[in-house]
């Protein structure tokens, strides 16, 4: 199957999946992440600042059209409608594997419109893990990219009928990336999540920052399974970590090790957005949703819905009296259900984020001042 097809059927099942997935109005690990309603917590609208630090750059805001697609003249179309969208709002985009372009130059305006179209924004362009340093240059170049992502895919390629089925290069193949490239390298999973331990080996590898990308979103195993003639491989369905999973488990390691967290993965609302930054990260990737909007109702409703969106993470700051983004992460969450049971078997007690907003008192403000010595 060439590229071209096998692009145009990830649109095509990814879109359907997200249809059924809102269809059934089921349960995503993002609604095992609540906030602690503290009644007189709230600001100012205007003291609001939605910007954030990324790989040395300041995001504007922090959310993120994260990977998709490129490599067929539909999915060109796409990438130019998500390019216009991005302009219009101000939000980083990244593209889709560049894997097609780097086998076949012919499909680079699929990718390239990413830049045409926005001509000033922050641009990421994506490989992956198997890409050589002058492959990953050729990908930056194309697009002018201000980053680099490079995908880790291990279940999909597995499922994939015409998938890779040798991942023990990738580390060294990462490495050689940091090392050589002038941009900054950000590793993301595909759906699938990452680990505090991988992030540590990601670290010692030169990664800088990491997109935990985990499960509750567009389903690459479903999809690929969906693409196999015998579709045989529903064993992996349920493989992962959730996205708020990954943030709860590697936020220390990051912190320790001077490694950015992005969040995506099932994001549907800027609730979740709110909750991912709550959790660690320093902004939020959408996918799935954006483009199931582009779809269903053109760029126009997509740049509505992506402006909506902003006021709304705006909004949801006030309430909890975050005034910045990196706030947001003293901010009280509860986390329950199989999160929760999560934190426990990693050995990370849940009960301590539903009181990191407390600070020690120097007294109790219930006892009587000691009395004053007044000299007269």
């Amino acid at each position: 199957m060439s590229y071209a097809s096998r692009k145009d059927d990830h649109v095509r099942l990814a879109v359907a999946q997200q249809r059924e997935s809102m269809a059934g109005h089921r349960l995503c690990p993002f609604d095992e992440v609540a906030f602690v309603h503290h009644a007189l917590r709230g600001t100012a609208e205007r003291a609001i600042s939605l910007a954030t630090e990324v790989g040395g750059a300041t995001w504007p805001v922090p959310l993120y059209i994260n990977a998709m697609t490129g490599g067929s003249p539909r999915t060109g179309e796409v990438n130019r409608g998500l390019a216009i969208a991005a302009r219009e709002t101000g939000l980083a985009i990244a593209s889709g594997s560049m894997s097609a372009y780097l086998a076949d130059g012919s499909v680079a305006e699929t990718y390239r419109i990413l830049r045409r179209e926005n001509p000033d924004g922050y641009v990421i362009a994506n490989v992956n893990a198997n890409a050589t340093p002058q492959m990953a240059a050729r990908a930056v170049e194309l697009l002018r990219a201000d980053a680099l992502q490079v995908h880790v895919n291990a279940i999909q390629e597995i499922v994939m009928p015409e998938g890779d089925r040798d991942f023990s290069a990738w580390p060294r193949n990462i490495a050689r990336l940091t090392e050589t490239l002038d941009v900054p390298v950000i590793v993301k999973e595909v759906g699938f999540g990452i680990s505090a331990d991988t992030v540590t080996q990601l670290a010692d590898l030169g990664v800088r920052i990491v997109d935990v990308s985990g499960t509750g979103g567009t389903n690459f195993a479903l999809i690929e399974n969906a693409r196999r003639q015998r579709a045989d491989f529903d064993l992996l369905a349920d493989w992962g970590l959730s996205t708020p999973a990954c943030l709860v488990d590697a936020a220390e390691v990051a912190l320790r090790n001077g490694v950015t967290l992005l969040a995506s993965g099932g994001v549907r609302t800027p609730l979740d957005v709110v909750r991912g930054l709550a959790l660690g990260a320093s902004a939020v990737g959408v996918s799935g949703h954006f483009l199931s909007i582009l779809e269903a109702e053109g760029i126009d409703a997509l740049i509505a819905a992506i402006n909506t969106w902003i006021t709304r993470i705006r909004q949801l700051m006030v309430l909890l009296g975050a005034e910045t983004v990196c706030a947001l992460a003293d901010t009280d969450v509860m986390l329950t259900g199989r999160l929760a049971e999560t934190c426990g078997l990693r050995g990370i007690d849940p009960a301590a984020y539903a009181r990191r907003s407390r600070k020690p008192l120097r007294q109790n403000p219930y006892e009587p001042h000691p009395p004053t010595s007044h000299t007269l």
